[in-house]
């Protein structure tokens, strides 16, 4: 045996050993591998007192014995050949073993692996070592190891423990055991591993050698880092980050973007603080855009009611490669942030009713402040400021009043500025805050849309503060010597004190939108409780079908649908003001309707056909594009086209220099007309300024005119030339380089300018120092030095060009922004000409009349001569039966309707409220005529309905409602109320409505319509005297077929004197074909109550005939009640 005196060094075996699978004599080879000991490899003796014998075998299996016989020795000595010829392949030359086998003659492989340098950690795997086949076998471990051993053993025994329990282990130790000859084969660095193989053992490699490109580590990125600074910012807003080519979403913001947009969230973090059940992601969850989409997406998400920013990079590629931060990722911040109340970026609008959402909302930014003043409980008084904003078209609102405990105030005005986001400030009362939660919280709302609440603190000094603040801000706006702007501040300051907190509240949060600016607008700030208007609730809005019908809630079939002729979106949006707040001043009511006369008279004449041809030619929004211009929000084309199109309106009427020249007598059209020529001076100045063509293309560069550029364009524009002229110079050189005798051309080949051509045959006058770019089988294309740094000076030249650009359009903006309130003075000028001429064409309709107005200080009064539905003859296919009716005051100041089901009673009702509202817009009436004095409000209570939202039964809506209109309503109001009762039990269904029509009539004193199938309450009518509630029904006519059979209604739909005695509902169950079966049992069943009831009355009639014929002294009441029984009969 060799070596046998001088054992190798006893080693603890390579943890890995214990996962690789290794046959040796036909057993799972788990003994450890001896390894040769480090002085061994370096040439020097050996000696361990802790190794006795020749070899050390592991505990995990018993010694394999050697057989002294010699073909033991020739198998292992095959065997042995076998395993380092396998392991041959992988290794380089120097990498091989260098151990003797012991015990057998040396083979031609034995040899070779002996010349060589120590062995490498991946091959001494396949090597046999003689230590395991020991002669003797090898005494215990445990007993021969000392101390020192021991210890080294439970330090690796913890550094395994440790390993395994990274998350990865399992997969390394695979990885890192599987024999594959190609990872072996391509990797660097095994020169070292064979040094110092203590440390090798002791240490496995990290995880990272093998790891893919690109792979994240668990630390944040620079462009990570930057995107969450900026986000623990705006922890409300939603991010929309530029990347690239691409706007990202991340972390939670990644999942909220892909549930609204129905597109992919790539899974990774979604929290933006480092907790601990994320710590195993080392990315954040992400979700993408292209860049051209994100207009749209955005205004999706803001029309989800999102808060949203975009994050865009504020630098490019040329400036940055020059600057100082070349190495930094791309400066990014937030430059937009939008709500639905501040969306104005686009022209699309947000406001667009949807297929299911309801009335469209106004768009209104609504600011809410309450403090309490007195009471508790239902005596509850509070104080209540609000303003509301229109950022798109620059409309303010507000208001300053006290409100009971009902919030009825709150309620209407809501209802009535229909605002797409509230800003709260400070705490509201539980009854205010409910209310404000349950009109914006459900999509159901008249609203049309779940609507955005955002709320912020009240200091106890807010009053002093704000007072300062607003008076600061409008000091700054107030010109010298400006007569408006000293007005405008005056007005701002006499504000109540909750409206001047809630104005300084807005200021504030607008400026977060850029746009403050709204608040220099002031010549449009109105007060909502100046009475000019008829307040319609949202009740009623809904139950007339005024802004969508009530079948799908779409516009078609409704009152605005029927009106809406206008040809301008200013002129939509004007007639839908108007429809919504019809006139109480009696004398803008007349200047309306004679303005709507004059057009109709003069419907062909030339004047008119000039306006009709100047309106249809307006196709774009000016009111929108104006407030754009006026927040520097407009783009080029949108711009020119804006003054082109106001240019062509002042030309039309540009030799109307007074009321006479205008050609109407009608002050509201002379004076509309003649705002319209004053604006021809302030267009014409811009467009002078303006390159038309370049314009129209959105280029930046040549947008001005050449004489109207500013010094900076000027500047980069020749230095641009002149990098242009040097590299046009730069061609003779590359010329003289390249030994041609024609000048060499420039190529421009995928994007990349001034490429120079040379043929692969020339290639060797090409100089080193030239960049090779592209090539083809027979050209390469180059860059030359210097062209490279005339390119790099020429995009710095082009970015600095375009931010001069940007600066002088910004500026352009800001000084037409100056005149933003002559432009649109007129561009109202021409949404009143726009609605003027739509009612016009209604009134040309046939059978339309002028409604004529008795004074205010006569009695409330309305008659009506043949009137018509005004909806309902646009879509029925035959022609709706005219009604006659009158209401006034003293009596009839009711009516007290009765018919049978299905005829008519509710669309007759509708009319007379229709034609009422239609009349105080200041429109012409279907009706042969129409006097009334003006109401100051229209009540509604129609139709059943539940409301889940607010845990609201059928009935419970129905006496809500009815309890509202009765604290509401005037002498002045019209009532309208159909089938009251009929959601309880027939007797305290019939109750109720008996004691509401008491109450209307004797306490409120208003013209009041009310439908009922309680027949008895024609009794009580009666009973009220003085002729105030007059009976009518619904005429009809009745045919029946023999004794038992059928009875054929024929609805006649005429409005008749009288009380209809049955309502004949098994009619209508026929018409929606119930089966015979069910029909015939309910007729008997009808038949059988009718003769009991007619029984019991009889029986009644007999007792009072009785008592009055055997009594000797008869009072007034006996013989009234006896008489009222046998007309009961």
């Amino acid at each position: 045996m060799v070596g046998s005196s001088k054992p190798p060094e006893k080693r603890q075996s390579s943890l890995t050993s214990f996962f690789t699978p290794k046959t040796v004599n036909g057993l799972s080879q788990n003994l450890a591998t001896q390894k040769p000991a480090k002085d061994e490899s370096q040439g020097g003796p050996s000696s361990s007192p802790s190794a006795p014998g020749p070899s050390q075998v592991s505990r995990f299996k018993r010694p394999l014995q050697e057989d002294n016989n010699a073909g033991n020795g020739t198998e292992k000595t095959t065997r042995s050949s076998r395993l380092t010829k396998r392991a041959k392949p992988t290794l380089d030359d120097d990498e091989s073993g260098n151990q003797d086998l012991p015990g057998s003659p040396p083979t031609k492989s034995t040899k070779s692996a002996a010349t060589n340098g120590p062995s490498s950690s991946r091959t001494e795997k396949y090597v046999y070592d003689a230590g395991s086949a020991s002669k003797n076998g090898a005494p215990n471990e445990d007993e021969t190891e000392d101390a020192a051993t021991r210890r080294k053993k439970e330090e690796l025994h913890r550094k395994f423990v440790k390993k395994l329990g990274h998350p990865d282990s399992m997969s390394y130790m695979r990885r890192r055991n599987a024999p594959s000859e190609s990872a072996t084969a391509g990797l660097e660095g095994d020169e070292a591993e064979g040094e110092g193989d203590d440390a090798e053992e002791d240490e496995p490699p990290p995880t990272t050698k093998g790891k893919k490109k690109g792979a994240k580590t668990g630390k944040l990125t620079p462009m990570e880092i930057q995107f969450l600074d900026i986000k623990r910012k705006h922890m409300d807003t939603l991010l929309i980050v530029e990347v690239g080519y691409k706007f990202k979403f991340f972390g939670e913001d990644a999942r909220i973007a892909a549930k609204e947009l129905s597109i992919v969230c790539i899974p990774g973090k979604f929290r933006y603080d480092e907790h601990p059940s994320e710590a195993h992601l080392d990315r954040f969850a992400s979700a993408s855009v292209p860049v051209h989409r994100l207009n749209v997406h955005a205004k999706r998400l803001i029309a989800a009611g999102h808060k949203v920013g975009v994050v865009r990079q504020i630098e490019t590629a040329a400036l940055k490669k020059a600057g100082d931060n070349r190495n930094a990722p791309f400066v990014r911040k937030l430059t937009n942030v939008y709500t639905k109340g501040t969306y104005i970026d686009e022209t699309g609008e947000l406001d667009q009713p949807g297929d299911n959402t309801g009335a469209p909302s106004g768009g209104y930014l609504l600011c809410l402040t309450e403090s309490p003043t007195k009471g508790s409980g239902t005596d509850e008084k509070v104080q209540v400021g609000i303003i509301a904003v229109q950022p798109a078209t620059g409309d303010i609102i507000y208001d300053d009043f006290e409100d009971g405990f009902m919030r009825r105030e709150i309620e209407t005005r809501l209802l009535h500025i229909s605002p797409c986001e509230f800003l709260i400030v400070g705490d509201l009362s539980k009854a205010s805050d409910k209310i404000v939660r349950h009109l914006s919280g459900s999509r159901t709302n008249v609203f049309g849309d779940r609507s955005r609440v955002e709320r912020v603190p009240k200091p106890k000094t807010m009053a002093a503060e704000a007072h300062s603040h607003v008076t600061q801000f409008y000091a700054d706006r107030t010109k010298e010597n400006d007569e408006k702007s000293a007005a405008l501040l005056e007005k701002v300051l006499k504000l109540p004190e909750s409206v001047t907190i809630c104005l300084s509240a807005m200021i504030t949060h607008l400026i977060e939108y850029g746009l403050q600016h709204i608040f220099g607008l002031t010549k449009y700030f109105q007060s909502f409780s100046t009475r000019q208007h008829m307040l319609v609730n949202g009740t009623t809005l809904e139950s007339l079908e005024v802004y969508r019908n009530s079948t799908d809630h779409s516009e078609k079939g409704s009152l605005m649908w029927a009106l809406d002729k206008t040809q301008t979106r200013p002129g939509q949006r004007l007639l839908r003001k108007w429809i919504g707040r019809p006139l109480l001043d009696q004398q803008r009511l007349e200047e309306r309707v004679s303005a709507v006369e004059e057009l109709l008279e003069n419907q062909s004449t030339v004047q008119v056909n000039k306006l009709t041809g100047m309106l249809a030619s307006t196709k774009a929004d000016l009111e929108r594009s104006l407030i754009r211009i006026y927040y520097g929000k407009c783009t080029r084309p949108e711009l020119l086209s804006t003054l082109q199109t106001l240019q062509k309106i002042s030309m039309e009427f540009h030799r109307v220099k007074s009321p006479a020249d205008t050609g109407f007598k009608s002050t509201l059209i002379s004076e509309a007309i003649l705002s319209l020529p004053a604006i021809g001076d302030i267009v014409t100045s811009y467009l002078d300024k303006i390159n038309a063509q370049a314009a129209r293309k959105d280029d930046k560069y040549n947008f001005f005119r050449e004489d109207e550029e500013t010094d900076d364009i000027t500047d980069h524009k020749l230095g641009i030339a002149a990098v242009e002229s040097d590299l046009d110079a730069h061609r003779k050189e590359a010329t003289v380089k390249l030994k041609k005798k024609t000048l060499v051309e420039y190529t421009t080949v995928s994007g990349i300018e001034y490429l120079i051509e040379v043929a692969n045959s020339d290639l060797k006058n090409v100089p080193a120092s030239w960049a090779k770019i592209s090539g083809t089988k027979k050209v390469s294309r180059f860059h030359t030095p210097e062209v490279i740094k005339f390119i790099s000076e020429r995009d710095q030249h082009r970015e600095a060009l375009a931010a001069a650009c940007d600066a002088a359009f910004s500026s352009l903006l800001s000084s037409l922004a100056a005149e933003y309130q002559p432009l649109r003075d007129a561009v109202s000028s021409l949404a009143t000409l726009d609605c003027l001429l739509s009612l016009s064409q209604v009134a040309s309709l046939p059978g339309y009349s002028k409604p004529t107005f008795l004074p205010i200080t006569s009695p409330p009064s309305i008659s009506i001569t043949e009137g018509r539905h005004p909806i309902a003859e646009h879509t029925l296919p035959t022609p709706y039966i005219p009604f006659t009716t009158s209401l006034s005051s003293p009596a009839p100041i009711a009516q007290l309707i009765t018919g049978p089901n299905m005829g008519g009673k509710s669309s007759y009702v509708r009319s007379v409220a229709l034609l009422v509202l239609l009349a105080q817009i200041g429109s012409y009436v279907p009706a042969t005529s129409l006097t009334l004095t003006p109401c100051d409000a229209i009540f509604t209570r129609m139709g059943a309905r539940d409301n889940l939202f607010a845990g609201e039964s059928t009935f419970m809506v129905e006496v809500s409602e009815t309890a509202s209109i009765l604290r509401s309503a005037t002498p002045r109001s019209l009532i309208i109320l159909d089938e009251l009762g009929r959601g309880t039990s027939t007797h305290d269904g019939a109750a109720i409505a008996h004691a509401v029509l008491d109450y209307v009539v004797k306490e409120v004193k208003c013209l009041t319509l009310f439908i009922t199938h309680y027949q008895n309450l024609a009794r009580v009518a009666l009973g009220l005297g003085d002729g105030r509630v007059r009976c009518v029904h619904m005429r009809f006519h009745v045919e029946k077929e023999g004794e038992e059979g059928e009875e054929e209604i024929t609805f006649l739909y005429e409005v008749a004197e009288g009380v209809a005695h049955r309502s004949y509902g098994l009619n209508v169950g026929r018409l929606a074909r119930l089966p015979r079966q069910v029909l015939e049992v309910a007729g008997v069943k009808s038949r059988e109550m009718e003769e009991g009831v007619k029984e019991r009355r009889l029986k009644g009639a007999v007792g009072l005939l009785g008592g009055v014929v055997g009594s000797e002294e008869v009072g007034d009441e006996e013989l009234e009640h006896l008489v009222a029984s046998i007309e009961q009969l």
